[in-house]
């Protein structure tokens, strides 16, 4: 075996966390983020431009963004402040700005570190813009959250947004590999177990080196372990999910984007993704009500009763089962013909009824319940459509001053094919009549 697993390891760095130990010294060291700190990254430019604005770290938990940070202030040689939204408040900030300007007047700049940013209220958000504009100190922000929705315009505009992304499988092994090398000792498992703690990792460094160590921990001397004994070890990782924030969205987009693009493949593994995260089930039924209404509408109209129904199931059966009905009904509007024309429509004529007024209807189709009206006109020259040929009298029912309009065009799939053929004929017979 390679001296590399052989060296022992001080006592002293034991007791710190491997994700501690393995922190890099320097931008160059930092792992998966070649697109910011690579040869080429766009830190990289900054730093040898000679000009750090301030920036906002977006991106998911264990990704670099606190070392990142850290590292930014000892390559531009500015102190380093770290505070969290979490625990501070508008008097912490008083404090460290007080305490950057009196550095300043010294000579030497300042890096404030916020972490958690997106938690601070607009006017805790609002106190940084002055202490950035005249260059007090340099924030750096870090944010789990998707800063167009979670962060003030003004703050925005003063910042630069650098996106982390999730580490892929190969910064990952190069995180265990390097823990080893820290460690002493290779990971106790076979292959198929270490390709399962990766995944387990979900794309999170510090998570990854933390189920190393619990892995090193468990494992008895000269014992491998597989990959099923790995997850009883470990516990399985709870997916990167927070039913309120982006990773919410992003799946339930996901899932409404296969419906409509006919996956029900895809849309199974979504709606999977969300309950194995613990999203609320009802929340899911009604979204896939909606996709029934919105992107299916006429041209299947069982798609509604089946997706209301399977509300109602899981209403009454709970989980597991009832979730079986949530999946029968994404499986059933992925596979059904797609229209969105009354939805289309709706919009058309709201847009319609909201530009032009309160317009009265013809007073032909006005009921005249007194005198008064029967002499205004009201309900005069009505043809009942069910003693008409064909029931179908062909008056217009629009407003005069607004004319006929057309707002439901259906489409040639599913029920609608039959629904536009019952339109064309309406529309020949109105011509035919005369119909103005």
């Amino acid at each position: 075996m390679s001296d590399l697993f052989s060296a022992p390891v001080p006592e002293a760095e034991r007791l710190r966390p491997l994700a501690d130990r393995l922190r890099p010294e320097s931008l160059a060291d930092v792992v998966g983020q070649d697109h910011l700190v690579g040869p080429q990254g766009t830190i990289t430019r900054m730093l040898k431009s000679g000009s750090l604005g301030s920036l906002i770290l977006w991106g998911p938990p264990g990704t670099g963004k606190t070392t990142v940070a850290r590292l930014l202030a000892r390559e531009t040689n500015l102190a380093f402040e770290q505070t969290s939204a979490i625990f501070s408040g508008v008097a912490d900030l008083k404090k460290l700005f007080d305490a950057a300007r009196m550095r300043r007047q010294t000579g030497r700049g300042t890096l404030l570190f916020v972490d958690e940013i997106h938690r601070f209220n607009r006017a805790q958000q609002d106190s940084f813009l002055p202490v950035m504009e005249d260059g007090t100190v340099t924030l750096v922000g870090a944010t789990t959250e998707n800063p167009s929705f979670e962060l003030n315009a003004a703050l925005l505009s003063r910042s630069h947004v650098l996106v982390f992304k999730p580490h892929d499988e190969a910064a990952l092994a190069a995180l265990l590999a390097r823990a080893e090398a820290v460690m002493g000792r290779p990971l106790p498992l076979d292959d198929d177990a270490r390709a399962a703690l990766v995944r387990m990792a979900d794309g999170d460094g510090r998570s990854v080196l933390t189920l190393a160590e619990d892995v090193w921990r468990a494992a008895a001397e000269g014992e491998v372990f597989d990959a099923a004994t790995l997850q009883e070890v470990v516990q399985r990782r709870a997916p990167v999910y927070d039913k309120a924030q982006d990773g919410h969205y992003n799946l339930i987009s996901a899932l409404h984007k296969s419906v409509r693009g006919s996956d029900p493949d895809a849309a199974l593994y979504y709606l999977c993704r969300m309950f194995d995260a613990g999203e609320d089930p009802l929340y899911v039924a009604r979204r896939v009500v909606r996709m029934a209404v919105e992107d299916i509408g006429l041209a299947d109209p069982q798609a509604l009763p089946i997706c209301n129904a399977a509300c109602a199931a899981y209403e009454m059966l709970g989980s597991p089962e009832g979730e079986l009905a949530i999946a029968e009904a994404v499986v059933y509007v992925a596979t059904a013909p797609k229209s969105n024309a009354v939805y289309t429509a709706f919009k058309a004529a709201m847009r319609t009824a909201k530009e032009h007024g309160s317009l009265l209807p013809p007073k032909t189709i006005l009921n005249a319940p007194t005198k008064l009206m029967k002499g205004e006109g009201y309900g005069a020259g009505y043809r009942y459509d069910h003693d008409q040929p064909d029931a179908f009298s062909g008056q217009d029912y629009f407003p005069e001053k607004l004319g006929r309009q057309s707002f439901y065009q259906p489409v040639e799939r599913g029920f609608e094919r039959e629904i536009r053929k019952r339109l064309d004929y309406w529309a020949r017979l109105r011509r035919e009549r005369g119909e103005g």
